[in-house]
Formats: structure tokens, C-alpha cells, sequence
């Protein structure tokens, strides 16, 4: 019977019978199981001897000799061993030495003002101290053909190029690391044509025979350019922080051109004809600043700046606008959220004809104080609240054109302070989709004598202006109102016009409006100032003092601009204006029932810029005053027989036309 072998599968219980094998074939796996172990067993014996010597034997310490002549163990270290001395001494020189790489940096570098302080001293490193001429190589960025100038990165500029990184233009430091130099250039030219309401002479001579008529031809062309050339010195990091110093210096060279058609304009000698001439250089800008410490590790600062500076007090202009000489204490806090401002302007006088400053003192001194909070309860509104003071001590003063300025040639000819403080409210920025812009203004403070009243004044007047808009594609719908408080009693010795002090505002039309870029002449002052919105009886708004008694403004503006291609804007505005109050002027014009309707603006601006940035800038516009019932009382012009009869006169509808080029370098 052969036996069997019965084995346990996976599943309890069941059971398999396997044939048996034959008896030779279990001796040979038998003898081959006891020769598989037995070389197993010699083999680790062999390695564990070539490893751990036998542990009877303890091993004998080796020589230096031997140790030479067969080489260090690997436990050993394969150098010398130094001594603390070798550690701190200096490494001896090699003889090979690393070259920097030869690419030349982008733009127009100059010399670098670094004096090398640093060898090499191992392959590993090469010193390159000036950090900002470091070059990059040339390199082809799409292999597709063109000539690798064509993808370069950067320029290899020239002096006279102000596109590219120019040492001229403070994009690299001419000496050291951080003091660096911008020089600028800025060309401006205007050419102007209009038609504003222009007395005549008839008691001494007019430009045509027979003339009778109290306005005279309107028409009028002026030209004006303005070469400034402006250093600044300074140092810091360029763009990276707030500048520890800077010193800047801007003259400013004019000519200026006025033809008109009526005698006594360009001045109030008959002989001097229908045309002036004139030129001018100013040193506009001149001051020194520097940061008086670091308020945060957010680089919020405190600095100072004294000398001739420029400075707006708020977001349009509204108030105060000017360059002047003044010391200047501002800046940020909790990472640049707030800004701050306070101003002291002790300020000169201006040449006539271009506006400028002259070295001679105005005896006006002004103080401006303001705080700007961003994101204020919204994310994208920034909110201000400023304080003004504005003391304008007693003068006379002419112009260069021989035309007395101050007092103001109204009323009663004597010399008086202005003493105005302005508390006031702005804010600038969107709120969801909207955009808005706004500001409210009150002023009290004593004039110590109204030249319109004749006597001392106490003054309390307000502004309040409001601008709302919408983009939707590339178009911005906008509509904004205005106004200026007016004076209704010329007798009770309130001053209750709203006045500025410099203004120069960016609003309903700005530049292109009729109404604001225009000055229209009456009786012997303006009844409003060029680039100004408030109708103030004024006889300059750079050399005669703020006149609190006038017949204020309503504004209401409706308007739209038009991103017509990134180097095209259009700008279109419509604006409807009223006097506030008109007491003042039936007084001022010894003139009952003045209507309050000032006329309807329009006005239409284009902005050109060929090269998509501000070095090249061309603007134009056009405009027209459509007078009203208001306007027609002040300056309509009837022939006797129609006044005789009662029949109101009516005025000429006024236009302005303009383009002006700004090229920078």
C-alpha cells in the first residue's frame, strides 16, 4: 500500500490526499537542504571576520609607520591635524581669480561714484559693490527670427533719452549708494483765443472813431511759455522709502504776448497801445528737506521742507493753491494710511503778466493744517478735515502794468487786514461703483474795512461742492453741483460772500470751462478771477486780497468723458450758473433788478498723448458762455433809442478756444 500525506487547507475540515514521492527523490532534496545551509553558514562567518576582528585576539595600536605605508584607517581623518592658531590665521592668497561677468547694465549709468574697498579673496565669491550697475547679458527671449535687440531686455540708453534708466533721471546714484540726481525739463505753450466782455475808453481815447458804446470788441489773443528746469538732489533709496534729504531748485523762464482790440487793456495808458509784450525768469522753486524720524517699521516718517514749494490743501483745489515760499512739517502713520500736513506760507509777491514769484514780500502770511485718513468707513474713500488761516496785512500795492491791486479799486479806496480762518470738510474716492468727490468749507473772521461796505466786517460765509459719477466701459457719466454763499445786505456788516484764498479748481470742466478759465473785467475789478470759480469782485487773485463781500455762485454741472483709445480722452461738459445773491452787484453797478441767471456753459476738451505718457501731452478745447438775464443786465448793450424805450439789452455770446503742448524730459 503506498502511503499517503494528508494536509490542513484553508477551509476547517477539509481534508486533501496527496500521492507520495519516491524514496529517492526525498533523499536528493534532503542532502541538497544540508548543502544550501552549510554554505549559508560560511558565508556569514566570512563577513562577520572581515568586519570585527575575533574578539580573543585584542588588536595592536598602529603605527605611524605602518599607518604611511598603508594608509590611514577609515576611522581616522585623512588631513593633518591643525592647531586653534591655523583656524583664526589669514588664508593664503590663490593664485586664480574670478572674472564678474562683462554684460553692461541697462540704460544710460554714468560713472559709478563707488570706489572699490574689497579684493577677492576666493573663487567662491567676487565683490561687486555697486549693486545698482550690475549688468544683464544679452539674451534672444523668442527664438523666432528677429534680431535680439528687438527682445532685449532693457535699453542700452543715452543721456537724452528719459524713457529708459538714465543716472540723469535719479535711476542710478551718482555718488555712493544713495544720493542720487533728476534733472527734468518741462516746455509749456499756450495759445489762446476769446471773447470776454472789454471796456472801452471814452474819455480819452478809443481804439475806432465814434466809438460810444461802454463794451467795446471782445475779441482777444493770448500766448504764453513757460521753460522750467528743475534739479533735485537727494538721498535715500530712489523709490524704496522716504528721502533722508533732498535739495531742489527749479527757475522758470517766460514770454508771454497779449493783442487785444480796445485802448487802456494791456495797461491804462492809451499810448501804449493794443499789444504787450513781456518776459520774465523766476526761481519758482527752491527748498531744502529732510526726514526728521522714523515713525514705524512701515516706513512712516516725519519730515520738514523749507524754501519755495508747491502745495494744493485739498483734493480739488478749492481753497488754496499755490508755490510759494513757506516751511512745511508732514507725514504718514499706521503704514501709510494717514497723511498729514502743517504749512506755514509767509508769501511774495507775483510778476503780473506770468504769475510768478517774485523775491518781493506780499505781507500775507498763511497757515494750513490737514489730516487725510484713507479707506475712512469705506474701502477706496479717503476723508479730510483741514483748518486754514489766512492773515493779509495792509498794503498798497500796483501791479508791473501800472494798475492799482490793493486795496481793491472798489468802493472805498483804503487800506485794510483780512483775517479769514477756514474749517473745512472733504473727501475723494468710490464708494461701491459710485465715485465721489465733495467738500464743504466755513469761514469766519473780520475784515477790518470792506472797501464795497465801507466799513468793518465780520466775516461768515460757506462752500459746499459735490461731484458724482459712473464708468460703464470707457465711458465716466458725471454730475456735480457747486455753491459759493453770497452777500444779501451790503449794509448790515456781514461779510457773507464766500471767497478763497488762492484757489485753482479741478472741477465741473476744470481748464476746459468758460466760466472758470476765463476772467471777466467789471468797473475796475474782476468779476471773477481766470481759473476760478467764484465771483468775488476781486482785483487779482494773486495780487489783491479776499473780498467776503460778493455775490456768491450756484453751479449745477452735467458732463461726460471718453476714453476714446489709451492715447485719446474726450471730456464734454454743460454747466448751469445763478448768483447766489445779487444785492451786491445792483449796489456795486448802481443797478436795480439784477437777475440772478449767469448763463449756460458748454464746453468741449480733447487730450492727446502720442506716446502713452505725460512727456508729450496736447489738450484743446473749446467753449461758450450763452448768456442769461443775469449776464444781459451787467454787460447787454442797447442803442439809446431801445433803452428809451425800456427794451433790455442783451449781451454777446462769449467763446474761448485754446490748445496748449507740454513736452518733458
Amino acid at each position: 500500500m503506498t502511503p499517503t500525506l494528508q494536509l490542513a487547507g484553508p477551509a476547517a475540515g477539509h481534508h486533501k490526499m496527496v500521492s507520495g514521492v519516491s524514496a529517492s527523490v526525498r533523499r536528493q532534496l534532503r542532502w541538497m537542504f544540508l548543502f544550501s545551509i552549510f554554505l549559508c553558514s560560511r558565508s556569514s562567518a566570512g563577513a562577520q571576520e572581515s568586519i570585527t576582528p575575533p574578539l580573543q585576539v585584542p588588536p595592536e595600536p598602529p603605527s605611524v609607520a605602518s599607518d604611511a605605508e598603508s594608509g590611514p584607517d577609515v576611522l581616522q581623518m585623512p588631513f593633518e591635524p591643525t592647531t586653534p592658531a591655523d583656524v583664526f590665521a589669514e588664508p593664503a592668497p590663490r593664485q586664480e581669480t574670478a572674472v564678474s561677468p562683462a554684460d553692461m547694465p541697462r540704460g544710460y549709468t554714468g560713472a559709478t561714484g563707488i570706489r572699490p574697498s574689497e579684493q577677492q579673496q576666493t573663487l567662491d565669491f567676487v565683490p561687486v559693490e555697486d549693486r545698482w550697475r550690475i549688468g544683464f547679458p544679452e539674451r534672444d527671449r523668442y527664438p523666432d527670427g528677429n534680431p535680439p535687440v528687438d527682445d532685449r531686455f532693457g535699453e542700452l540708453g543715452h543721456w537724452w533719452d528719459p524713457y529708459n534708466q538714465n543716472v540723469l533721471k535719479g535711476d542710478y546714484p551718482i555718488i555712493g549708494q544713495h544720493t542720487f540726481l533728476n534733472v527734468s525739463a518741462t516746455n509749456f505753450m499756450l495759445h489762446e483765443f476769446r471773447k470776454t466782455p472789454t471796456g472801452t475808453s471814452p474819455f480819452e481815447s478809443t481804439a475806432g472813431a465814434g466809438q460810444e458804446e461802454f463794451f467795446g470788441n471782445p475779441d482777444q489773443y493770448f500766448f504764453i511759455n513757460n521753460l522750467k528746469l528743475q534739479l533735485s538732489l537727494f538721498h535715500g533709496d530712489a523709490g524704496f522709502r522716504p528721502f533722508d534729504w533732498q535739495i531742489r531748485v527749479a527757475p522758470v523762464f517766460n514770454l508771454n504776448y497779449l493783442d487785444v482790440e480796445e485802448l487802456a487793456v494791456v495797461t491804462p495808458n492809451v499810448r501804449s497801445g493794443t499789444t504787450r509784450a513781456r518776459g520774465y525768469a523766476a526761481m519758482e522753486e527752491w527748498f531744502v528737506e529732510a526726514r526728521l524720524a522714523d515713525l514705524s517699521p512701515s516706513y512712516d516718517f516725519l519730515s520738514v521742507r523749507a524754501g519755495s514749494q508747491p502745495f494744493v490743501s485739498d483734493f480739488r483745489g478749492f481753497v488754496f493753491a499755490d508755490t510759494n515760499r513757506a516751511v512745511r512739517l508732514f507725514g504718514t502713520r499706521l503704514s501709510n494710511r494717514d497723511q498729514f500736513n502743517l504749512i506755514w506760507f509767509d508769501q511774495t509777491e507775483k510778476d503780473t503778466n506770468s504769475t510768478l514769484n517774485t523775491f518781493d514780500d506780499r505781507h500775507q502770511n498763511t497757515l494750513i493744517a490737514n489730516y487725510f485718513r484713507q479707506d475712512f468707513i469705506f474701502p477706496g474713500y479717503t476723508a479730510m478735515i483741514s483748518l486754514h488761516h489766512n492773515n493779509d496785512q495792509p498794503s498798497v500795492e500796483y501791479d508791473r502794468n501800472n494798475v492799482l491791486v490793493r486795496p481793491d479799486p472798489a468802493g472805498v479806496y483804503r487800506p485794510h487786514e483780512v483775517d479769514a480762518w477756514y474749517l473745512g470738510f472733504a473727501g475723494d474716492g468710490h464708494i461701491g461703483r459710485f465715485n465721489v468727490s465733495h467738500a464743504y468749507y466755513h469761514v469766519t473772521g473780520t475784515d477790518s474795512f470792506n472797501p464795497i461796505q465801507g466799513e468793518r466786517s465780520q466775516i461768515s460765509a460757506d462752500m459746499a461742492a459735490l461731484e458724482l459719477s459712473i464708468d460703464r466701459d470707457w465711458v465716466r457719466f458725471r454730475t456735480s453741483g457747486f455753491w459759493a454763499s453770497g452777500d444779501d445786505d451790503p449794509n448790515d456788516g456781514q461779510a457773507e460772500g464766500f471767497d478763497s484764498v488762492l484757489d485753482n479748481p479741478n472741477f465741473a470742466g476744470g481748464q476746459f470751462s468758460f466760466w472758470q478759465r476765463q476772467q471777466i473785467r467789471l468797473f475796475g475789478v474782476n468779476l471773477k478771477q481766470r481759473e476760478s470759480l467764484v465771483p468775488n469782485l476781486r482785483s487779482s487773485k494773486f495780487q489783491g486780497q479776499s473780498n467776503f463781500v460778493n455775490p456768491g455762485l450756484r453751479l449745477l454741472n452735467g458732463g461726460m468723458d471718453f476714453e476714446i483709445t489709451p492715447k485719446v480722452r474726450a471730456v464734454t461738459n454743460i454747466n448751469f450758473l445763478w448768483f447766489d445773491q445779487t444785492a451786491i452787484l445792483e449796489r456795486f453797478a448802481y443797478q436795480n433788478g439784477i437777475s440772478r441767471s449767469i448763463g449756460t456753459d458748454l464746453s468741449v476738451g480733447l487730450e492727446y498723448r502720442p506716446l502713452l505718457s505725460d512727456n508729450i501731452l496736447i489738450a484743446g478745447g473749446v467753449s461758450a458762455l450763452l448768456p442769461g438775464h443775469g449776464f444781459d443786465d451787467l454787460y447787454g448793450v442797447t442803442d439809446p433809442l431801445s433803452a428809451a424805450a425800456g427794451a433790455a439789452g442783451r449781451a454777446e455770446n462769449l467763446y474761448g478756444m485754446f490748445m496748449d503742448l507740454v513736452l518733458t524730459w
